[in-house]
């Protein structure tokens, strides 16, 4: 089993800045692809930025040049640091990952619990 373990979120006002951490552990052999969904209430929950395994990112034009993804690879843990923070940046926070669990395995995708983030006015 994998588990996806986040932290990091809270409340901040508008134009403050927010770092969001998840760490994977379970049975890994290798994590492909990690990364960070959101979902505000009442909307679907979209993709803000992922990093795969050699490094390539991908963000929402929403976030780029505000949120900053990183990853430690040797920890299993990824990070989202968001700078700039506006109202409509509130919502669930996912960590996401897509894992290779042992060398004869599949890639199968991991959720985390979700972790608020609320940015005031």
């Amino acid at each position: 089993q994998v588990q996806l373990v986040e932290s990091g979120g809270g409340l901040v006002q508008a134009g403050g800045s927010l770092r969001l951490s998840c760490g994977a552990s379970g049975s890994i052999f290798s994590i492909n692809l990690m990364g960070w969904y959101r979902q505000a209430p009442g909307k679907q929950r979209e993709l803000v930025a992922t990093m795969s395994s050699a490094g390539n990112t991908n963000y929402a034009d929403s976030v780029k040049d505000r949120f900053t993804i990183s990853r430690d690879n040797a920890k299993n843990t990824v990070y989202l640091q968001m700078n700039s923070l506006k109202p409509e940046d509130t919502a669930v926070y996912y960590c996401y990952a897509i894992v290779t669990r042992n060398s004869r395995s599949g890639q199968y995708p991991y959720w985390g619990q979700g972790t608020q983030v609320t940015v005031s006015s």
